[in-house]
């Protein structure tokens, strides 16, 4: 009896939240051994990851620290990145309307992982139990193996001596790939791509990416808009 009652908790919503809590929190190892890797110490590596806590932003972040940019660049290249947090904020601000603290710890824990997953559920309870699982998970998965990377990658020291200084690139596009989903968003992302591979022996460390960011931008721009709902496409 029992049991019963118990199993109707882990719905498809909180088994999808807790799948993508793993293999997203599974990154913060390579986030801390390169964070370590590229000069900041272990609180500083943590509290990236605790205030910050976007993927993409952190690596981008760490990225431009490593290649010799400023601080300032690094910050740039994260904001750009993290961006699309604040359009995600606006979905689920009007998805679920939060009031006091929770309007505070939603606007944390709003990130890819956690607005797709409330997004792919139909209803407005699963809704909300995906949105809390992955987010949550996510965030406490994220910054426990973020502490682990860091106290390993201080410890092993030069990271090239077992390939971690590549392992950014390879944690990015994983991050990446599964959101590219059709012909347009993976031939942006090549484009990107190209420009940044071309620019980064001719500019100063941060400047690939906010060129990326700029191709990204005109895209969005000039791509024609698609056609309204009920809207004949034939001319």
């Amino acid at each position: 009896m029992r049991h019963s009652e118990a199993a109707p908790r882990l719905t498809p919503a909180v088994r999808m939240g807790l799948s993508i809590a793993l293999a997203t929190g599974l990154y913060g190892i390579s986030f801390g051994a390169l964070a370590v890797a590229a000069g900041l110490t272990v609180a500083q590596a943590m509290a990236l990851s605790l205030l910050m806590f976007t993927g993409g932003s952190q690596f981008a972040f760490i990225g431009v620290i490593a290649g010799g940019g400023g601080g300032a660049a690094a910050l740039s290249a994260a904001t750009l990145l993290g961006v699309r947090n604040g359009v995600y904020g606006m979905q689920m601000q009007q998805l679920f309307t939060p009031r006091g603290w929770r309007r505070v710890v939603m606007a944390q824990i709003t990130i890819d992982e956690s607005a797709a997953t409330a997004l792919g559920q139909a209803q407005p309870d699963e809704q909300r139990r995906g949105f809390w699982t992955a987010g949550v998970g996510v965030f406490v998965l994220w910054n426990a193996f973020t502490l682990l990377g860091a106290l390993l990658g201080d410890a092993l020291g030069d990271p090239r001596r077992f390939g971690l200084d590549g392992a950014a690139v390879a944690a990015f596009l994983g991050l990446l790939w599964p959101r590219l989903q059709g012909r347009e968003p993976i031939a942006l992302a090549l484009a990107c791509g190209l420009v940044t591979a071309l620019a980064i022996p001719q500019v100063p460390p941060g400047l690939p990416i906010l060129l990326a960011a700029a191709v990204g931008a005109a895209w969005g721009w000039l791509r024609p808009a698609p056609p309204a709902a009920g809207e004949d496409r034939a001319p």
